[in-house]
């Protein structure tokens, strides 16, 4: 009966939902759809942030237009690639672009294809061409062992997007603040283990990396960033290779 009363809700909702959010004020890079608005997301709530039709948010859809403008993603050759902490949006797109070739894992979610804990990667040296994680390193305890182990799975002419929220003028760590109310308190999320500030680069440039920033106004101009719903909740695009290749990123152009 459950199953069947969820079945009947996504009926109503999909026809509904089109009604809604007709309209060509928005637009979606990664599931190609426009809509009159981006719905509310977070806490406090951000206005624009959410696509009501494949859940993107912001900094999703800035590394989408990265990935597919400045990388060889797209170039049809063969890439295997390791996804750390799935994203729905995301997910779907690189399995249709890979296939098996594309590896999702996870510490704790099930829905994973595997179990992993990025500190201690079970696969050898130079596994991936592509590695992705975004917004977990925050919540690991030795962060600088788990971005060495990208570097050893990371092959020597591929790359990694590596991100993480950035709220401090410099990272604040603390492995003396265990509780979930004082970490919420000092780090601003009872899972969080350290609050980045923007010398994370130097950890990543520590662990052995070439990185190279890219920002919203580096891909799309003032009125475009609009339409598609990218705003300073967006972050940036830590593009990283490892120090003794030259980075397959394209070279950056400012509209």
């Amino acid at each position: 009966m459950r199953a069947l009363t969820s079945r009947l809700r996504k009926l109503v909702e999909k026809p509904l939902k089109r009604v809604i959010f007709h309209g060509n004020e928005r637009f979606c890079p990664l599931c190609g759809k426009s809509s009159r608005r981006f719905l509310k997301f977070g806490k406090p709530s951000r206005q624009d942030a959410q696509c009501p039709h494949c859940g993107s948010l912001e900094r999703h859809r800035l590394l989408w237009l990265f990935m597919s403008s400045k990388t060889d993603l797209l170039d049809g050759k063969p890439k295997k690639m390791l996804h750390v902490a799935p994203e729905p949006c995301l997910e779907k797109k690189f399995k249709e672009l890979l296939g098996d070739r594309y590896l999702t894992a996870d510490l704790f979610n099930p829905l994973a294809m595997i179990k992993m804990d990025i500190s201690d990667i079970k696969y050898g040296d130079r596994s991936f061409d592509v590695i992705y994680c975004s917004h977990v390193l925050e919540h690991v305890p030795d962060d600088k062992k788990a971005m060495r182990e990208f570097l050893r799975v990371l092959k020597d002419n591929g790359w990694a997007i590596l991100l993480v929220p950035i709220f401090a003028r410099k990272t604040i760590e603390d492995p003396a603040i265990v509780t979930p109310e004082e970490r919420k308190r000092v780090f601003g999320q009872e899972d969080h283990v350290r609050l980045y500030g923007p010398d994370y680069i130097d950890r990543l440039r520590e662990a052995g990396f070439t990185v190279e920033t890219t920002m919203v106004n580096d891909l799309v101009q003032s009125d475009e960033a609009v339409r598609i719903g990218l705003t300073s909740a967006s972050g940036e695009i830590y593009f990283c290779t490892k120090q003794t290749h030259v980075p397959l990123l394209k070279k950056q152009t400012t509209n």
